[in-house]
């Protein structure tokens, strides 16, 4: 069973702390620090739906009666901004405090500027739950989501993407979200003892069969695209990960029955179906271990069951995050190229075998979290893995949305042939075939989950 690890992640103009699946944060004076999520898959975190049956126009409409936030530095001058899809997305992650700086969105765009970057992932909701800009979705108001504005401008933003020709997409994290499960406990998962279910790591997750739940994200999924936003993440779009000493003391109200990978199929279904007017993709963070795993590890999240139902699906493939053993590997952290090759020719042998599958574009890690640190070499090696197999779409994972320039393509080309780690040696990416096939196997026990697994220490990267 993974086990997901959280740590503090990013502040607005400092510097960042390791962690983070989600979205790390911090507030302002202090730096700030949000809750970050899960490496093997981009994590989100729950929200509360609306108080109305439809509720994407009912709850943006604005409400005259609440006061604004004082800072919304350039007036919008428009409401809505286009976006053309790059013809492959590569990208980065940007969290919201460093989406929201005058000084660190420039430098991010300025890297995108000078290579092959395209696209950002933007936090509209992390797993902190609060809401990254003036939202006027009533429910978020409410809860005290708008409380904590990191992106004071959506407008402003957007602009400079726009005139960047940088391609938004706008992570939502659904399952994780302490605000809303403190304003409405009867949203969350509950346990069998009474009151709600509380982890062994001290948190509270909502319950992913209750449809309220499933509304508020949508609502907020609406606003954003209303401002333009061309596509909608969901992250934390699962059950929680937890020992099954734990697991044991759940109970989900509305469940009747229905398998947990049901449900979240049935969210991503619904989810599509309501932004469809819009015109947006929908895609979605899952789990490393659901390109290789046959069955579901806990969360809800089987192949199959969802890779039908989105525009695109996001495994975590962070080589940190797999279990010794994973693909037969001794050391998967060592390991890069082999391990996002071996988990990315899985899921594409899943998908060919399903009628309207949608498309797979892997989060890549670029942090460090064991032996060897992780610079160009490590990163690069990832990229190349993606594109052997066939896929040239990436996103690549930091919670502090910091960066190794050295492992992206500058524009014009590589000046010198990139180094890439594989086999657990550094070598010039074009010898990676004389050394790909010398990985060294170990004969040992299974992953827990009888897949190729991933560890149980998931530090840094979307929730899944």
């Amino acid at each position: 069973m993974l086990i997901a690890a959280f740590v503090s992640a990013c502040e607005p103009d400092g510097g960042s702390s390791p962690g983070g699946s989600d979205s790390p944060g911090g507030q302002a004076a202090p730096e700030p620090t949000v809750e970050a999520a899960p490496p093997a898959d981009p994590g989100v975190a729950a929200d509360l739906a609306p108080e109305v049956a439809n509720p994407p126009e009912a709850d943006i409409s604005p409400d005259a009666g609440t006061p604004q936030p004082a800072a919304n530095p350039d007036p919008p001058e428009r409401d809505f901004f286009l976006f053309a899809r790059p013809e492959k997305v590569r990208g980065l992650y940007v969290n919201s405090w460093s989406a929201g700086s005058r000084r660190r969105l420039p430098a991010l765009i300025e890297l995108a500027d000078s290579t092959e970057i395209n696209s950002f992932v933007i936090d509209i909701k992390d797993a902190s739950g609060y809401v990254s800009h003036p939202s006027q979705v009533s429910l978020a108001r409410d809860i005290g989501a708008t409380g904590e504005i990191r992106i004071p401008s959506l407008s402003y933003l957007l602009g400079k993407l726009e005139e960047a020709e940088i391609y938004p997409i706008a992570r939502i994290v659904i399952v994780k979200d302490p605000l809303l499960t403190a304003a409405r406990p009867d949203l969350a998962v509950q346990d069998t003892a009474g009151g709600v279910w509380v982890d062994g790591k001290g948190f509270v997750w909502l319950n992913p069969y209750q449809r309220e739940v499933w509304d508020y994200h949508v609502a907020l999924a609406r606003e954003v695209a209303s401002w333009g936003f061309p596509e909608i993440q969901w992250d934390y779009v699962r059950f929680p990960d937890a020992p099954a000493s734990e697991i044991g003391r759940t109970h989900f109200p509305g469940e009747g029955g229905q398998p947990k990978a049901e449900a979240i199929r049935d969210f991503l279904a619904y989810s599509r179906d309501a932004l469809a007017d819009m015109g947006v993709s929908v895609t979605a963070d899952v789990f490393g271990v659901t390109t290789s795993a046959t069955r579901d590890v806990g969360i809800g999240q089987i192949w199959e069951s969802f890779i039908d139902v989105v525009d695109v699906a996001l495994p975590m493939v962070y080589p940190s995050h797999y279990w010794k053993g994973s693909f037969g590997i001794d050391t998967p952290n060592a390991y890069p190229y082999e391990i996002v090759r071996s988990a990315l020719e899985d899921a594409l042998k899943r998908s060919a075998e399903m009628p309207g599958a949608g498309a797979t574009r892997p989060w890549l890690q670029d942090f460090t979290l064991g032996k060897p640190p992780y610079g160009a070499a490590e990163v690069r090696a990832q990229i190349q893995a993606t594109y052997d197999v066939g896929i040239d779409e990436w996103i690549l994972w930091n919670p502090g949305s910091r960066y190794t320039a050295g492992a992206l393509e500058p524009v014009g080309g590589f000046a010198e042939e990139p180094m890439v780690r594989i086999a657990n040696e550094l070598i010039p990416v074009s010898r990676r075939y004389e050394l790909y096939d010398t990985t060294t196997v170990i004969v040992g026990e299974d992953p827990p989950d009888g897949s190729a697994g991933t560890s149980g220490t998931v530090g840094k990267g979307p929730g899944g």
